[in-house]
């Protein structure tokens, strides 16, 4: 990286960050209802290098060298992605000079595991580390969070920050994100999970996610609720049909995310991949933010002898994420899976 670094910029980086991508075991599009979910990082991870420079300028592999300005309008591209969360860091009070700024990832862009969260974290961590301050990883969350909201437009909940920057190898983070706080769960060795990227790449075009938001929002309002946290299971039939299906999606996952909890504890594996799979029909159907293409990764994985399978991530393409069981032949089954999805390729296990 340092050399890198000095071959982009004709100096040396002073300071470094890195963060990891995550896969959401369960409990997608509750964050935004202050529920419930479950991520884990994975092992690729997104690092980010910076040192003072007389202009702001960010240069990532594929990407030339761009100017951006964190206290101006956000650009549209990449760089938004670096300047908001230096843009938050100024807000808060932590000076931020002009700086030439590195990214190096082995997050897969556009898969559903967080690339723009990874860069969001690793930015805030190494404008931390060259300005000589820290922040607790929650408050590196929030900020990496509201950066997203604030600058790059995408109205997300704290789910993938959180899990970026407070998750830790070989454990599963349970989420309160009506708290911001969370604890780890162990994830037994016989658990293995599989990350498969279905061929089609994530895209939350049109303010598909934004507009998911809008009728989980709408439907606690209806129900005289701060937030669909505080719903149960027949509170989603007493509303309209245009937010009903919505809402019976959120009320569901937040139960399932606790009984999945209960499973991991108990190394109940059965009962963790059938909640894995009751997540994705819900996601599929109530929720409608899978794809064709997801949905055939889905059924492969299961026909090819997954204990559980789910899109992970937003939706509208990306990941699937499989729970193998501990006797499964992992190269049979993916020869079996890769043979119905030609376009699918592993992307972490």
């Amino acid at each position: 990286m340092k050399r890198a670094f000095r071959e982009a910029f004709g100096c040396e980086a002073e300071a470094e960050g890195r963060a990891p991508a995550r896969v959401n075991l369960i409990g997608d599009h509750t964050d935004y209802a202050e529920g419930f979910c479950l991520p884990m990082p994975l092992r690729c991870e997104t690092r980010v290098a910076m040192a003072r420079a007389p202009a702001f300028a960010a240069r990532s592999e594929g990407h030339p060298a761009s100017a951006f300005d964190p206290s101006g309008p956000p650009r549209g591209d990449w760089t938004d992605y670096v300047a908001g969360p230096l843009a938050e860091l100024a807000a808060a009070g932590v000076e931020v000079p002009p700086v030439a700024v590195l990214v190096a990832s082995g997050v897969p862009q556009g898969a559903g595991v967080s690339s723009s969260a990874a860069l969001e974290v690793a930015v805030i961590r190494a404008a931390l580390a060259l300005a000589g301050k820290s922040l607790p990883d929650a408050e590196v969350a929030r900020m990496a969070q509201r950066a997203e909201n604030r600058y790059c437009g995408v109205n997300c909940g704290i789910l993938d920050q959180m899990a970026s920057a407070a998750g830790r190898a070989g454990q599963a983070l349970l989420l309160d994100c009506r708290t911001g706080t969370g604890r780890l769960v162990g994830v037994p060795p016989a658990f293995r999970f599989r990350i498969v990227h279905c061929g089609e790449e994530r895209r939350l075009a049109d303010g598909a996610y934004n507009e998911r938001r809008r009728a989980v929002e709408e439907a606690a309002s209806l129900l005289g609720l701060s937030a669909l946290r505080d719903a149960v299971p027949g509170d989603a039939e007493r509303l309209p049909s245009s937010v009903r299906h919505r809402a019976r999606h959120v009320v569901a996952e937040n139960m399932r995310v606790l009984a999945a909890v209960a499973a991991l504890e108990g190394a109940d594996l059965t009962a963790f991949g059938r909640l894995m799979t009751e997540s994705h029909r819900s996601l599929a159907i109530d929720y409608e933010v899978s794809t064709p293409a997801l949905d055939r990764l889905v059924e492969a994985m299961l026909a090819a002898g997954a204990a559980g399978a789910r899109l992970t991530g937003a939706g509208f393409g990306g990941c699937a994420v499989a729970l193998l069981p501990p006797d499964i032949d992992e190269a049979v089954w993916w020869e079996r899976v890769s043979a119905a999805n030609p376009q699918a390729w592993l992307v972490a296990g």
